[in-house]
């Protein structure tokens, strides 16, 4: 896991309470206000789905067990449950639904493979999992089946048939059908 403090214990890049922090989720710049509009205790998690409304991070375990609440923060799959919003600061985040084209409001590519894959059931986790994907993919353009098992190995879902999500995900990475 990564930490904001340096060898001596210094916390960087972390707002105190008198400051503002900003973070950008899905191309929108927020700036919060901590003790006002953010909590030093709050997590990423929290504050993406109470805060500002992006309710497709889900939370589940809430201790990072589970992986239902992975976002992407400056590319790489982070477990929001277990990092605190002031850690955050002037990162780039990514949920389940800044995947989707704005303009056109087309699904990205592993979402529409989700679909066409049935490669959810309840879908409570599905978000997380597709993230995880996404991260794996954009570092791994061409996953070996292995790959995927690996990357989403922190990820429990308790009523789909992982199969189903590697094929939809191979599928992406023109491996499938």
């Amino acid at each position: 896991m990564k930490t904001n403090r340096d060898e001596g214990g210094a916390s960087q890049g972390v707002a105190t309470a008198e400051k503002n922090i900003s973070l950008t989720v899905n191309g929108k710049r927020h700036e919060l206000a901590v003790g006002k509009d953010v909590n030093p205790d709050h997590t990423l998690a929290y504050t993406l789905r109470e805060t500002l409304g992006y309710t497709g991070t889900k939370i589940a375990c809430d201790h990072g067990s589970c992986g239902a609440c992975t976002v992407l923060m400056d590319g790489e799959a982070v477990l929001s449950c277990t990092m605190l919003t002031v850690e955050c600061n002037g990162k780039n985040i990514t949920t389940i639904e800044g995947l989707e084209k704005r303009e056109t409001g087309e699904l990205h590519p592993l979402q529409q493979a989700f679909i066409d894959y049935t490669a959810f059931q309840c879908g409570f986790c599905t978000p997380g999992i597709i993230l995880s994907a996404k991260a794996l993919l954009d570092k791994n353009p061409s996953p070996t089946e292995e790959d995927i098992k690996q990357e989403l190995a922190g990820h429990y879902c308790r009523c789909v048939s992982h199969y189903l999500v590697i094929k939809a995900i191979l599928a992406v990475a023109g491996k499938g059908r």
